[in-house]
């Protein structure tokens, strides 16, 4: 996963059921996207795999949150992108 590929990502929402709250996954997403760019600039990024593993975020009903399972899924993903880095940080 590169950083560039972020700005794509997308999450299905959800309204009648419960979901991650949309804004702070987002700013949590801009997060993991600066900690990529860094590390490609050969430079250590702001956030670590281990936080990743710990991040939650609020939860909606009722309301339009992310689907919780594709979040999960990208999460993991990108928290695979960074242990790499930090595990062999020379490209």
């Amino acid at each position: 996963m590169k950083s560039s590929e972020i700005a794509n990502v997308s999450f299905s929402t959800t309204k009648f059921r419960e979901g991650y709250s949309m804004p702070e996954v987002d700013s949590f997403l801009d997060k993991i996207r600066r900690s990529l760019a860094a590390w490609e600039s050969g430079q250590a990024g702001v956030l670590t795999a281990e936080e990743i593993e710990a991040a939650r975020f609020s939860l909606t009903k009722f309301r339009a949150g992310y689907d919780e399972e594709q979040v999960d899924n990208f999460l993991d993903q990108a928290m695979v992108a960074l242990s790499s880095f930090e595990n062999d940080p020379e490209p």
